[in-house]
């Protein structure tokens, strides 16, 4: 078994009923099981300014799914919800990232894992944090040790 961190977000119709129904999606993966997931955050957004704020949080999966195989099924419940990918950082329906996958780099078309902007994002640190607060970022060092550094970044449990 392999131990996987994502990253759940959305910001366009009712983003924690999103969240919530994708929290049931994620328990349903095959070959893996939900074993964490975070409280929820509202987050500004980042880069695409005018735009509704985010709903985000983080989740780990024990999982015996490879990391490309993951990824398919993370986007393929993506799918379900209507994600669309039209406008670079702009709204969502929902949002699942991969951010690490035991601590292996991996870098290819698809996937980059670490996801390589997680550690300047305090919509993905935040939530990692509250579930994996010990958790070291592959290359990065300590995940707590980024914290002061997304510090500006608007962010509020709910």
């Amino acid at each position: 078994m392999s131990l996987a961190y994502l990253a759940l977000g959305a910001n366009l119709g009712d983003p924690v009923a999103t969240l919530a129904a994708a929290f049931t999606a994620l328990e349903q993966l095959p070959a893996s099981t939900l074993l964490r997931r975070s409280s929820l955050y509202r987050t500004a957004p980042i880069g695409l300014a005018a735009q509704p704020d985010f709903i985000n949080a983080a989740a780990s999966l024990s999982t015996t799914l490879m990391p490309h195989d993951l990824l398919q099924a993370l986007q393929a419940i993506e799918q379900a919800f209507g994600r669309r990918r039209d406008i670079h950082n702009g709204p969502r329906t929902l949002d699942l990232d991969l951010l690490l996958y035991d601590t292996q780099e991996i870098t290819s078309p698809q996937l980059c894992v670490p996801h390589p902007r997680l550690h300047l994002r305090a919509f993905v640190l935040q939530p990692l944090a509250e579930i994996a607060p010990d958790l070291s970022i592959p290359g990065r060092g300590s995940l707590t040790a980024w914290l002061p550094a997304v510090a500006n970044q608007r962010i509020a449990r709910l």
